[in-house]
């Protein structure tokens, strides 16, 4: 069971009036003419687009086209500069977020126990133990993303890829029904990435809702039924087959090039 802060939500919701929620029925969120700007340009323009569970979705497109931008909107993180957010059968507390790695620190002296164990914060709280149960979890998770002997091992001891599959065990124990990940698969290796992408899928046959920045056009193909290609002011949303197709790359890209070089 999912804890939901409703009366945090309703303080979020009067300070960013763009963004509506109805926390009962079936989960999906939609964007209505979203446009988000920061001091000296405009990032995303115009986008509408739908997302429902259950679902795996990409978000995908040029470099710099706004995908993470659009995440951290989403999140509450960043705040739009026109259009709607309506979040139906969630609130933000029931969102679980995967930056992209290269911004996460793993300097601290922490272990891999450590680490996933805060993925129970909201069941246990600050300074309280850990039942036999809650351990077990744990101990389940690790083994779900192949760390099964690795609870006592420092994060600066790890891999890139072994240090993704702790992040992602720690989202399993987050037991979220919304999950956003931004670049989750950049600098990890093969097999890892194939590992982590099957428990997407997984995921997804449970019911959730599974939001992926992806750069990778082979994986989105491979892997994904529904996409949003998003190139600041350009976007297409829909079946991925329909979406990734050579005609609207190209329109994306020349959007992109347009935006940089200042042309509207």
């Amino acid at each position: 069971m999912v804890h939901r802060d409703i009366s945090f939500w309703s303080r979020y919701t009067k300070k960013h009036p763009t963004v509506q929620t109805d926390c009962k029925g079936p989960i999906s969120i939609d964007v209505k003419n979203l446009s988000v700007k920061y001091p000296k340009n405009s990032v995303i323009s115009n986008l509408s687009c739908h997302f429902e569970a259950p679902g795996l979705w990409a978000i995908a497109g040029p470099n710099g086209a706004g995908k993470s931008t659009l995440l951290k909107t989403l999140l509450g993180l960043q705040k739009p500069s026109g259009g709607k957010i309506q979040f139906h059968g969630l609130c933000p507390c029931d969102v679980a977020y995967l930056a992209q790695q290269n911004h996460l620190d793993r300097r601290f002296p922490l272990t891999v126990g450590d680490t996933i164990a805060m993925g129970l914060f909201k069941e246990v709280g600050i300074f309280r133990r850990y039942s036999k149960e809650q351990r077990a979890k744990m101990q389940e998770a690790l083994d779900k993303v192949g760390l099964s002997s690795f609870a006592k091992v420092p994060l600066q001891a790890l891999s890139g890829g072994q240090f993704q599959r702790v992040l992602f065990a720690r989202l399993i124990l987050q037991d979220a029904p919304v999950i956003f990940l931004d670049e989750p698969f950049a600098a990890v290796d093969g097999q890892t990435t194939e590992d982590l992408m099957s428990l997407l899928e997984s995921w997804v046959k449970e019911g959730r809702l599974v939001i992926v920045v992806l750069h990778d056009l082979d994986l989105v193909q491979d892997h994904i039924n529904h996409t949003l290609l998003l190139a600041r002011h350009y976007y297409k949303f829909g079946a991925t087959e329909q979406v990734i197709t050579k005609e609207n790359l190209k329109e994306a890209a020349h959007a992109s090039r347009n935006w940089e070089a200042g042309i509207s």
